[in-house]
């Protein structure tokens, strides 16, 4: 089963008290932002802070994920220093283009070598923010085997698009649904873009009941008060737990008679079926739900 991703905190690289305590909030996923959340002149101390904190602190709970700086704006300073920190993703902001990913990619791997870490230890995704890059977005998402998932960014997209974010979100449904499309032709997680009212929960839940709907994997997310909404929204009910159990019982009972056909109450059960079952399962151990 593929590792769980509803909930992927945003923590500034350069507050120390975040770092510290991002993995008590309970996400499935720690974004330490080395970008746009830390100002020019903190660059350099919050580089030194994350590295610090992936060497101190015990993530082991949660997927450790990086935003860098590009490449040309201290991004290969990044890389090295968090992945000799032993991060798990490194994510690369306003990606347009396939190449955008291979040369992170070169970087990582020169990285890797330089300091004995098997090459490809490290995972890589995308942040995509503009329309070059939604429509670039199936090319991005193969572009490297290291790649595990791509995110929308919508404030930047909807900039690139002369407008602004609405309460019905019309306006990222082409970005959102191109998106989707191309985590999932490549085999790879898709992330929706944060909800920046943390005030507005209403409209939290609204909008990830939505993506939900879509098929996203999870909503990065900026506020921990933001968590447990998001995560309760994506926990399974009762009713789809039960049918979950006989999915996998069916399996059970097959395996033991040597048979390879499954059947829950009368109907066959097929490939689909059992990854759903599967998914369901994994959402309710994530929410304390039990699934013996």
């Amino acid at each position: 089963m593929e590792r769980l991703r509803r909930t992927m905190m945003f923590v500034p690289g350069a507050n120390p008290a975040m770092l510290r305590d991002a993995v008590l909030y309970g996400a499935d996923a720690i974004m330490f932002d080395l970008e746009d959340a830390v100002s020019l002149k903190e660059k350099d101390t919050a580089r030194v802070l994350v590295y610090s904190a992936l060497k101190t602190f015990d993530y082991s709970s949660v997927e450790t994920v990086v935003r860098v700086n590009a490449l040309s704006a201290g991004g290969r300073q990044d890389i090295e220093a968090m992945v000799l920190g032993g991060i798990n993703v490194v994510r690369l902001p306003k990606t347009e283009t396939a190449q955008d990913i291979v040369d992170v990619d070169e970087v990582i791997t020169a990285v890797e070598k330089k300091y004995g870490i098997p090459v490809g230890t490290t995972n890589m995704m995308a942040a995509i923010e503009s329309a070059e890059g939604v429509l670039n977005a199936r090319e991005i998402a193969k572009a490297s085997p290291r790649m595990i998932g791509i995110a929308l960014g919508a404030e930047d997209y909807v900039t690139s698009q002369k407008t602004k974010r609405y309460a019905d979100g019309a306006e990222l449904s082409f970005a959102r649904n191109y998106i989707l499309h191309s985590a999932r032709a490549a085999g790879i997680a898709a992330i929706d873009t944060v909800y920046s009212d943390v005030d507005n929960e209403a409209g939290l839940r609204r909008e990830t009941e939505l993506i939900k709907q879509l098929g996203f994997d999870g909503k990065s997310v900026i506020n921990p008060r933001q968590i447990p909404v998001i995560n309760g929204i994506y926990a399974p009910t009762v009713e789809e737990v039960q049918k979950a159990r006989e999915v996998m019982a069916g399996i059970r009972e097959a395996e033991a008679k040597g048979s390879g056909v499954i059947a829950v109450d009368g109907q066959m059960v097929d490939k689909p079926i059992v990854e759903r079952a599967e998914r369901v399962l994994a959402l309710a151990k994530a929410t304390n739900m039990e699934v013996d």
